[in-house]
């Protein structure tokens, strides 16, 4: 066995220490269950990027690669900050826990830009040995879902890119990235690629062409700004249990409706943001009130706004 795929100790870990890799552990993961929790989106788009997960590992291996045109590969396009990368962590424990009759999955997120950013005349040969050695053998052993974070770094649109100011590996590269995903997708059925884009724009054609599901991920309207403040609140409450007095509250709701426009992340921070107002309420959060939320809330429209 590659040393590479060494496994470290521990119930969901699963070690692989090679170049590319980000993260590596086994599916069901607890912490990824939580993050599919918080993410507030359209139940729509939970149910059909789970069944799509799910389609990927009942259809396909039950099909010939040419009755139908899976690549098995998900897609989350979006602005930064709309919750792309917890989305696709969760999505892959949840479509793990959903095919128990397959075992323990295994899951890798990538680096790229260290498979992007490699030495020149290097980069074709990094995403090769990632995909047709890394991921090939990982899938050998097993179902496998891998995130592909910020796509577009490996699979870089070929028609926008300029010889003179991009190498002709970089073309390499993404050439690289189609023929192994290619390859994969007709060796091991058992294979789920989730990637994410803030730029889907910058994404090769053949790429969005093999994707069989494309998802947008915008930001949150009304009702979901709310439910991720109020779920900002009660998760801090959870270690002081003072703030139990602003959940559900009207003037928290009125907080959560200022919030439209902005981004998941940025409703999140500005919950700490309201704690910054006061050096007491940083040495006690229990002191925080709906009013400072509300003030942080503004804070951030405007910042966004004049950016």
């Amino acid at each position: 066995m590659n040393p590479s795929l060494a496994t470290r100790n521990g119930p969901h870990s699963a070690g692989i220490d090679a170049q590319g890799v980000l993260d590596s552990r086994m599916l069901p993961d607890p912490e990824f269950d939580l993050m599919w929790d918080s993410i507030f989106v359209d139940e729509e788009i939970k149910t059909r990027l789970l069944s799509q997960g799910l389609l990927n590992f009942v259809l396909r291996p039950a099909l010939a690669r040419g009755a139908i045109p899976l690549h098995g590969i998900i897609l989350l396009v979006g602005p930064p900050g709309t919750g792309k990368t917890t989305l696709a962590k969760g999505l892959a424990s949840r479509v793990a826990a959903s095919v128990s009759n397959m075992g323990e999955f295994r899951f890798i997120e990538t680096e790229p830009h260290a498979l992007a950013g490699a030495a020149l005349g290097k980069s074709q040969k990094a995403v090769r040995e990632f995909l047709g050695g890394t991921v090939a053998e990982a899938a050998a052993s097993g179902p496998l879902i891998v995130l592909l974070d910020e796509v577009e770094t490996l699979a870089a649109d070929r028609q926008k890119l300029s010889l003179e100011a991009n190498p002709v590996d970089v073309h390499r590269a993404s050439d690289a990235v189609l023929a192994q995903l290619d390859h994969l997708a007709s060796e091991n059925p058992n294979v789920l690629f989730i990637a994410t884009s803030n730029f889907p724009q910058a994404i090769d054609e053949a790429f969005l062409s093999r994707a069989d599901l494309r998802v947008d991920v915008g930001l949150p309207g009304d009702e979901a700004c709310y439910a991720i403040l109020n779920d900002t609140v009660a998760k801090i409450a959870q270690s002081f249990p003072g703030l139990n007095r602003l959940l559900d509250g009207h003037q928290l709701q009125e907080a959560g409706a200022a919030c439209y426009g902005l981004d998941g992340r940025q409703i999140r921070k500005a919950v700490i943001t309201a704690m910054t107002f006061d050096k007491r309420t940083a040495l006690n959060p229990e002191q925080l009130t709906a009013q400072d939320i509300f003030n942080a809330v503004n804070m951030a429209r405007q910042s966004k706004e004049s950016a």
